[in-house]
């Protein structure tokens, strides 16, 4: 007899032509992001597949957001199938918004072409084509007769590439995602079909801005130079804490290696007269510079932002005149789901069914909307699985092979059976 587990990859491979067509439909709407084009035209298309598979379709508008605006609405979508009762509620969340095509590409980046085995087309794995591997994983068991005891969620939300705050974050606040009512979340970023994600660095964006004293370029002796401090400020940062932090190692497995250490990057750099056409001999009077702090789960924020400060105390110490002000502009805490997560446990069988070995486990040296279930829902249980390379997200010619998108399919189908108790 055919096994529960055999009737329902059956049913993945023979979807496999839809599920790839779905993805190119998904392509060829330019989701961009800046600004947040036609987004409501993707959520309507993947509302009305989900309906047609048996979900109740919500669509859910971030009222209240500044992003969301007449001209760039934003508007999520989430369906929900019920089980017969006592399984879990498994929520599988994709982003639909894509960044800017960019230059380079020797395709239409949403034409949406398959070509040699690739899906072509901006935002096929970061992550169109995860999203699609989650609706058709969920819909083989459907078609293959299978009633899941638990509730299978799907949304398709947006602003992933810029934080997130009126996609995922918007639905945790409204508690379409809440502990208590949702059990385990899958967000299938493009890890690659062997790859379980378990979490993130964290990151402190700040911005620091020095002041001097404007004067006439012929006689800057009767200035102070905002410039100049800000270049004291930049040697600390270069040569004080850039060595500390390469010192540090976090524990969890983020890939790339290099990315294990704390981190420190300028941003964003301009004083004086630099957004000016016509130059006037001025003695710069302010300077700005942001920077993009990546830290570790063992840091935390707390001392991350105190040893920023201490570095700037030390160094207008150390400068006459040196005079600063430090603002905070964003701050993602670290996450990492629990090593004994049923989750993590089911998905790991099914990549060693599909794939035939081991999952490898990894972290992402940036972030994803992760960052919101895990705070805002209170999900803990939650990872990023899915289809595609990660190096090829926002380059140009990105791909997800289609042996990829269903393969990971697979492995969704079978974590589903295996997390309601049917494997």
């Amino acid at each position: 007899m055919t096994s529960l587990r055999d009737r329902v990859l059956a049913q993945v491979d023979d979807l496999r032509e839809e599920t790839a067509a779905f993805t190119v439909e998904m392509v060829r709407i330019p989701t961009v992001n800046p600004p947040g084009e036609v987004y409501e035209d993707c959520a309507r298309l993947i509302g009305d597949r989900l309906a047609r598979f048996g979900y109740e379709v919500e669509y859910l508008a971030a009222e209240g957001r500044p992003e969301h605006t007449s001209l760039h609405p934003r508007v999520n979508v989430m369906g929900v199938r019920k089980g017969g009762g006592g399984g879990p509620v498994v929520h599988l969340n994709g982003h639909f918004d894509v960044v800017p095509a960019g230059e380079g590409w020797t395709v239409d980046p949403f034409a949406g072409l398959i070509k040699d085995g690739r899906l072509y087309g901006r935002g096929t794995g970061d992550m169109k084509a995860g999203l699609a591997s989650a609706i058709y994983a969920a819909e083989a068991l459907r078609r293959a007769g299978v009633g899941l005891p638990g509730t299978v969620e799907v949304s398709g939300t947006v602003d992933e590439e810029s934080g997130g705050f009126a996609g995922v974050a918007y639905l945790a606040e409204q508690k379409r995602i809440a502990k208590g009512r949702t059990d385990f979340v899958i967000i299938p970023e493009p890890h690659g079909p062997g790859r379980i994600c378990v979490g993130h660095r964290g990151v402190y964006w700040f911005e620091v801005t020095t002041e001097g004293r404007i004067a006439h370029g012929s006689m800057p002796f009767l200035g102070t130079s905002a410039i100049e401090h800000m270049g004291h400020v930049l040697e600390a940062v270069r040569s004080e804490l850039k060595p500390a932090l390469l010192e540090r190692v976090t524990e969890m497995p983020v890939d790339p290696p290099d990315a294990r250490h704390a981190t420190i990057n300028v941003n964003a750099l301009e004083g004086g007269q630099s957004r000016q056409e016509v130059q006037t001999p001025c003695v710069a009077d302010r300077c700005r510079a942001v920077f993009d702090r990546r830290f570790l789960l063992e840091e935390g924020f707390d001392r991350t932002r105190a040893e920023v400060v201490a570095l700037l105390e030390r160094t207008a110490s150390r400068v006459p005149g040196l005079r600063y002000q430090l603002r905070d502009l964003m701050v993602v805490h670290p996450t990492r789901a629990p090593q004994d997560s049923p989750l993590i446990a089911a998905l790991d069988r099914s990549i060693r069914a599909v794939v035939g070995k081991p999952a490898t486990f990894i972290a992402s040296p940036g972030t994803y909307d992760q960052k919101h279930v895990a705070r805002i829902a209170g999900v803990a249980d939650c990872v990023s699985y899915g289809p595609g390379i990660l190096e090829l997200a926002h380059q140009p010619d990105e791909y997800v092979t289609l042996d990829d998108l269903a393969a990971a399919t697979r492995v969704m189908a079978l974590t589903l059976l295996d997390l309601n108790g049917l494997s």
